[in-house]
């Protein structure tokens, strides 16, 4: 049954100096054919999410930008997907010589995003946050016999660590590197709920959909073989029995930015995993909008979104189709409402804006990751990236968060854009949440290309934090993240007009963006 339109428009507090005729509601109209009904959620590869991609390419058309694809305005991206066949697998806890079965779905439950042996059997060793940071004196791993054995972790790190590069550390790419030098051959992960936007009763739907890495073996982060188990915090203690440690203990040093003990936990891990694999193909989609200065324009800003979400899933109060309205039919309306409004406006650029709209990023930031090492242009004519995903206008639009804030000159120009508005800039207020490594920005960022990634922003403490919290709670990667929901559409088309204005200083100021002097990921500059 298709789902009814809300429209909640709340009378800002602040009277930005939007645009004439701009209240919002052309954006709401891209939203509500991206999180319709019929496209079934958008997932990678899918049906609902080509039409998607031809929407989008038809907006962009529409809005004079040029084709920048390899294939017009689509970049195809080929993956290997993999689903567990549950019934077929399994996990067991070897304990003093008694087999001990662990619940798959509710206990504990095998990750496809690396590609998993057939059958393992090991002993663990608890690696505290698994985390290796030389430049900060930081190594977990340090010292431990680890080569063939499992590791066991809580996600996080110490508080002493920048929240950037703790996230950096956890990112998938990273640990993997780690652990491969130490020769682990897998791991269980414990979710700090501190940092757990999803409930496990609701995550645990969608372990039967399909995983997926890029067709690519050199952009695939864990090599083949290694076992990912994702272990519910609620049942961490079946795994740490005897130890001498609980998962409680372990949380309260984790949640007060202290380092974790490290130590082996009696049990031997064995695991039986059957697959399902197959090859997908999903679409990228790119337009440009040049620029007119002679040199300038041969360089290029990016305007990033995901175009995909999750699907069709597990039935949340009858409803299976995930329509991933905020999540990102939102970001991507934004990118189409941008660059309509470039159009009419007749503005002209120095540099050019490359508006990319990504696949896979529900998968692990994998169209964008496609995209950064394989551009289409040239790779060092990419100056900045500023990416738009799940900015939640669910209240007037006072703060703006944005997501790496303090690693570049961008933050800078941000704030001298905002602030006339009336808009208060802010850095990451939840870093154990992670989300500077969550989105598309990220692969630009590991490219050597300076980024930002945005949210309407609140004060910690205050009603805004309120309501995000229940959404994320409620409606975050469920059927209830629809068109159905409470949305500030004068909260949207401020956001929108705040970001194309950023586009626009990016592009027209003389110099390219620079990372700060005393950012970590300087050193990734010149990697594109």
């Amino acid at each position: 049954m298709m789902k009814r339109t809300m429209w909640v428009i709340a009378v800002p507090v602040l009277l930005l100096a939007a645009e004439a005729g701009d209240d919002g509601r052309r954006w709401w109209g891209h939203v509500l054919f991206l999180a319709d009904d019929k496209l079934e959620g958008r997932n990678t590869g899918s049906p609902g999410h080509r039409k998607a991609a031809e929407y989008v390419a038809g907006e962009f058309e529409r809005a004079g930008l040029k084709p920048a694809g390899t294939a017009g305005y689509f970049q195809p991206v080929k993956f290997r997907s993999r689903r567990i066949v549950e019934e077929q697998s399994g996990l067991w806890l070897v304990r003093d010589g008694k087999v001990e079965p662990v619940a798959l779905s509710e206990e504990a439950n095998i990750s496809m995003r690396s590609d998993p042996p057939e059958s393992l059997e090991a002993d663990v060793v608890f690696v505290g946050y698994g985390l290796s940071i030389p430049e900060k004196n930081h190594e977990d791993l340090k010292g431990l016999d680890l080569r063939g054995k499992l590791v066991m972790y809580v996600s996080g790190g110490p508080s002493s660590i920048p929240g950037a590069l703790r996230a950096h550390a956890q990112s998938a790419g990273e640990r993997w590197k780690v652990l491969d030098q130490a020769g682990v051959v897998g791991a269980l992960a414990v979710q700090n709920p501190r940092g757990q936007d999803i409930p496990w009763a609701r995550a645990t739907l969608a372990r039967l959909q399909p995983a997926m890495s890029l067709a690519d073996p050199a952009l695939v982060d864990a090599s083949g073989g290694k076992l990912s188990v994702t272990v519910n915090p609620a049942h961490a203690d079946k795994f740490l029995a005897g130890s001498g440690h609980t998962i409680q203990e372990l949380l309260d040093l984790a949640n007060a930015g202290k380092v974790l003990p490290r130590f082996p936990v009696p049990i031997r891990v064995r695991a039986k995993v059957a697959v399902e694999r197959g090859e997908v193909e999903s679409q990228n989609v790119a337009g440009m909008l040049p620029g007119t200065d002679p040199k300038l324009k041969d360089e290029y800003v990016v305007l990033s979104a995901h175009l995909d979400h999750v699907g069709v899933g597990r039935p949340i109060n009858g409803d299976s189709i995930y329509n991933g309205a905020m999540d990102n039919a939102s970001g991507i309306a934004s990118l189409l409402e941008i660059s309509s409004r470039l159009r009419e406006s007749q503005r002209k650029l120095r540099r050019s804006l490359l508006f990319v709209a990504v696949t896979g990023e529900e998968k692990g930031l994998l169209g964008s990751r496609y995209f950064a090492a394989h551009p289409t242009v040239k790779p060092q004519s990419i100056v900045a990236d500023l990416n738009v995903d799940m900015f939640l206008p669910l209240f007037p639009l006072k703060i703006l968060t944005a997501y790496g804030l303090e690693e570049s000159d961008l933050g800078d120009l941000l704030r001298r854009v905002a602030e006339p508005l009336g808009i208060q800039v802010q850095g990451d207020q939840e870093p154990e949440r992670n989300i500077f490594i969550r989105s598309d920005q990220y692969n630009f960022i590991r490219r050597g290309v300076p980024a930002l990634a945005f949210k309407v922003g609140y004060e910690k403490g205050s009603p805004e934090e309120v309501i995000g919290e229940k959404w994320l709670r409620e409606r975050y990667h469920a059927p209830s993240d629809d068109v159905q929901q409470p949305v500030d559409l004068q909260a949207a088309a401020g956001f929108n007009r705040v970001i194309g204005l950023l586009a626009e200083a990016v592009a027209n100021r003389a110099e390219r963006p620079k990372w700060n002097s005393t950012s970590f990921f300087q050193r990734y500059a010149g990697q594109l």
